[in-house]
């Protein structure tokens, strides 16, 4: 059989594409940039629930990317990628690469009691048991994540294509962390807009209830921009967004790379003072959130699109980020 040829430029006559159906459209957007075409097969569910998966093309010899995001509904989406990842294996492809535009379970990523799971870690081993041979993931909520796999892992942040879209305000600007843990997240985004920083100290009473207790540094007169990696409920930045109004901020705009926004989440960003919510098109959203004026979508195809690419080429993708 011929072997793959290196450094072709734009021949992907040996790349493969396949997703589930967690986030389709992101996938058409990715093969669209690759000039290619979705890989031809079927994921459905047996009349019991279980899922099956049918590869309607020859893999053998290629290099395939399975992606899939996982998001609502989680535990369907992660089998549908590990039963995905296992029939490309056992149809004989060369190469297998897990994206996962988001990683569900990732906020499990320790113990936080006693007898706790680490769910994060758990994925990852049934990721790479599946049959990834590498992964290819967006902002992980928390790094050390990477760890988990005994395979390579690639971690792309969304950082350059919400930069692009915040310098465009030109008003004296502050990036906010809505939290401690955010703060090295923050420090890049003000550093690449030259702005300066500021932190919310908040304590958390209870899961998905933060309580916001000070502001630290100056906000007063400034546009605060609060980054995040994801907003669930909406509850952390809707309160940070009010304690940055009581302490002088001119208008207050939020950003994150995965909108996962559960139960009331858009209804309360639109009754709070957040002037927009810039979110990437990681998770798919629902009608209701497309159409909130309050949210501005940018897709990350482009910069998981040019991953592949050179992933595929054995190039360099920390150069992304130089």
């Amino acid at each position: 059989m011929a072997k793959r040829r290196m450094g072709t430029g734009n021949d992907f006559s040996w790349l493969r594409i396949f997703t589930g159906n967690s986030n389709i459209e992101l996938v058409r957007k990715i093969a669209e940039r690759l000039k290619t075409t979705i890989g031809k097969s079927i994921v459905k569910n047996f009349s019991d629930g279980e899922i099956n998966v049918e590869i309607d093309e020859s893999v053998r010899g290629m290099d395939v990317f399975a992606i899939q995001s996982i998001c609502d509904p989680v535990n369907n989406n992660l089998m549908e990628l590990l039963i995905l990842i296992d029939a490309v294996k056992r149809a004989s492809a060369r190469r297998i690469t897990a994206v996962l535009p988001y990683y569900g379970y990732a906020r499990q990523d320790r113990k936080v009691s006693p007898r706790a799971p680490i769910s994060a870690k758990l994925v990852a081993d049934l990721i790479t048991t599946a049959g990834a041979s590498r992964i290819l993931a967006v902002d992980l909520h928390a790094g050390q994540i990477q760890g988990f796999f005994n395979i390579p892992v690639d971690h792309l942040f969304a950082a350059p294509v919400i930069l692009d879209y915040l310098k465009k305000i030109k008003n004296d600007v502050v990036i906010v962390s809505p939290d401690a843990g955010g703060v090295e997240r923050a420090r890049a985004y003000a550093k690449r807009l030259n702005a300066s920083l500021a932190i919310i100290d908040k304590r958390r009473d209870s899961p998905n209830v933060a309580q916001v207790m000070n502001i630290i540094g100056d906000v007063s007169g400034m546009t605060a921009v609060l980054v995040d990696d994801m907003v669930d409920t909406g509850g952390t930045l809707v309160r940070g967004a009010y304690a940055l109004m009581e302490k002088g901020a001119k208008e207050v705009h939020a950003c994150c790379t995965h909108p996962v926004l559960s139960g009331r989440a858009i209804e309360v960003i639109m009754d709070s003072p957040i002037e927009e919510m810039i979110v990437t098109d990681t998770i798919p959203l629902k009608s209701e959130a497309k159409t909130c004026p309050k949210i501005k979508i940018l897709s990350i195809s482009s910069l998981l699109a040019e991953a592949i690419r050179r992933i595929y080429e054995d190039e360099s993708v920390s150069d992304l980020f130089v």
